[in-house]
């Protein structure tokens, strides 16, 4: 009988003690914050509040913790802007509040962390071919949600614009990205919305 209880006992499941979710929203913002390269597997251990082996268990090694970390990232942005169109029937209001939003939220993060994407391409590529297909996928992405917005302005006519709307789209999709860049450098606030007027003036 002692026999049967500790066999029992040692084949029972080990049951984790935090929230997978909590701990990638975490990891995701240190390496948002950091990078890669400059995110070590302690800085993890100390930020996450869990152990080694439970970062090697879970996620698999830092590699595969920092790629769904990206994916999250990628997820929630995405959704997101997909949300904030829904949101705003105006098209061209609706870009326009998109990209000072951008310099805005730039602005006031205190650590200066720009866009996760935009940061993880600069590091990054073109040394790892696999994470090349990701960034490819999400350039696509937006540029689709752009082009469904402005197709949507167009059908309803509040677009007179005659360019073709898949190349704005991916000139908007340059253009938010590039503020992103820009505005962690304390840009001239005035003229990068100059630059955003030009753009959206092509809407007609």
């Amino acid at each position: 009988m002692e026999a049967f209880i500790a066999s029992t006992f040692f084949i029972m499941p080990r049951v984790k003690l935090f929230d997978e979710n909590e701990v990638l929203t975490k990891a995701m913002n240190l390496f948002w914050k950091q990078g890669y390269s400059a995110t070590s597997v302690q800085d993890l251990v100390n930020c996450l509040g869990i152990n080694r082996a439970s970062i090697y268990d879970t996620f698999g090694g830092k590699e595969q913790l920092f790629r769904k970390s990206f994916e999250l990232y990628r997820n929630i942005n995405l959704e997101g802007v997909i949300h904030f169109f829904d949101n705003r029937p105006n098209v061209k209001i609706g870009f326009s509040e998109l990209f000072h939003n951008a310099i805005q939220e730039d602005v006031l993060d205190k650590d200066n962390k720009g866009c996760f994407v935009v940061n993880t391409t600069t590091e990054l590529i073109p040394n790892d071919e696999s994470l090349l297909i990701i960034l490819e996928k999400n350039k696509q992405d937006f540029e689709e949600v752009f082009y469904n917005y402005l197709k949507k302005g167009q059908e309803s006519g509040q677009l007179k614009t005659t360019h073709d709307l898949k190349s704005l789209a991916t000139l908007f999709y340059t253009l938010y990205n590039g503020i992103r860049v820009v505005s962690k450098t304390r840009p001239n606030k005035k003229e990068t919305a100059d630059s955003i007027n030009v753009a959206l003036s092509l809407l007609g």
